[in-house]
């Protein structure tokens, strides 16, 4: 059970024309890094709400999110509005399977998304958790263009911390860099290019994968890794595949 509170904007960061940051405060909220949260804005005498990955830690007394501009999108079309003062509504209780605690023994954590899909990653990233538990931790973020590269900063200090056994894969499919891998997540691990990069197998026998972001990226990944012989991983069943299913 949960209940609507309200929460203040303190701060609001636009990365690109359709990438947005958001920062507010409320009263405490209780979760587990990488879960999502409802947010709603009263639009047209009704309250519109979706969910939303938390970006900070949970240690941290403001929350924070990251969205899309959804041009034919009723709420994030508000929420680009909103500056400092201003206010909207947060779902007290939060949700999502997405987190360290639920995935099994392993020695390799993979962290695969796309676009706005890094937001939880990032969450867990900054708790001390993934780093007593995994030898490497590789974070893929893949995205159309190189500015769409979001939160540089906690990931290079993230590599800064753990040199060893953080690794970090850009990868762009919409233009060429001379630091990013060039194409799609899926055809990556097919023609065996992302293990290349992080100098490391995706495998059953000491892998897991988290993934979150576009359902097509997850749906195909999905399958290439169960050629693999690696599985969906459930409560009732341990696997080495870990998504998240906001709807």
């Amino acid at each position: 059970m949960g209940t609507w509170v309200e929460a203040k904007i303190i701060e609001k960061k636009r990365w690109t024309e359709r990438l947005f940051s958001l920062r507010f405060e409320s009263q405490a909220l209780k979760f587990k890094a990488g879960q999502f949260v409802r947010i709603g804005l009263d639009i047209g005498g009704e309250r519109v709400a979706r969910p939303y990955s938390c970006v900070n830690p949970p240690q941290e007394p403001v929350t924070e999110i990251y969205f899309n501009l959804v041009p034919e999108g009723p709420l994030t079309n508000a929420l680009v509005k909103l500056e400092p003062g201003d206010s909207l509504w947060v779902w007290d209780s939060l949700n999502g399977f997405l987190v360290i605690d639920e995935v099994p023994e392993c020695r390799h954590l993979w962290m695969c998304a796309t676009g706005t899909g890094i937001g939880p990653f990032i969450s867990i990233l900054r708790t001390a958790e993934p780093w007593q538990r995994f030898e490497r931790i590789m974070l893929v973020h893949a995205v159309r263009q190189a500015k769409e590269l979001v939160y540089r900063d906690l990931i290079d200090e993230a590599a800064r911390r753990h040199p060893q056994q953080f690794h970090y894969i850009p990868v762009v499919s919409r233009e060429q860099t001379d630091f990013a891998l060039h194409g799609r997540i899926p055809a990556l691990i097919e023609d065996g290019s992302l293990e290349r990069r992080a100098g490391c197998t995706l495998s059953a026998a000491d892998s897991h994968v988290m993934l979150c972001g576009n359902s097509g990226m997850i749906k195909e990944v999905t399958e290439l890794l169960q050629q693999r012989g690696m599985q969906r991983h459930t409560r009732r069943e341990p696997g080495h595949i870990t998504t998240e299913k906001y709807h």
